[in-house]
């Protein structure tokens, strides 16, 4: 029952509608399941969080498929080379590892489209964008 109704807040195509779904299923819960809505209500930020990005993100940013793939390579690698000489063998060979990845994700497999990590960045900078003073009102030190 609880995976089933969890899934209808994900399905939510805003962040606001899959907000009063998850107060609803606490609601619903809350008399069996006291202390899990209490965790689920404090969490709410978190569980909601991919939601700040654009759609076409959530699906992705939800899967921990790339991470868990990764972790098997390295696994795999190590494996074959048994045993290292020194931790920093190790972790050069880790490291190795992760700037393959980290190349392959930046020039051939786009995990994320090109536009909308743009957008996102567009977003963040205006966030942080400082306000302009008009000329005058500059400070001379």
């Amino acid at each position: 029952m609880v995976p089933a109704a969890t899934r209808v807040i994900f399905e939510q195509p805003d962040k606001e509608g899959a907000r009063a779904e998850l107060r609803a299923l606490v609601g619903r819960l809350e008399p069996q399941l006291g202390k899990a809505t209490a965790c689920l209500l404090a969490a709410e930020e978190e569980i909601l969080a991919h939601m700040d990005f654009p759609r076409e993100h959530w699906k992705k940013l939800g899967s921990t498929n790339p991470l868990e793939r990764l972790n098997e390579e390295i696994a795999r690698r190590t494996k074959v080379v048994g045993i290292f000489p020194n931790d920093r063998s190790l972790l050069r060979l880790a490291g190795a590892l992760l700037l393959e990845q980290n190349d392959e994700w930046a020039v051939s497999r786009r995990y994320m489209s090109q536009t909308s990590l743009a957008q996102i960045y567009a977003e963040d900078d205006q966030i942080h964008e400082q306000p302009q003073l008009h000329p005058a009102v500059i400070p001379v030190h």
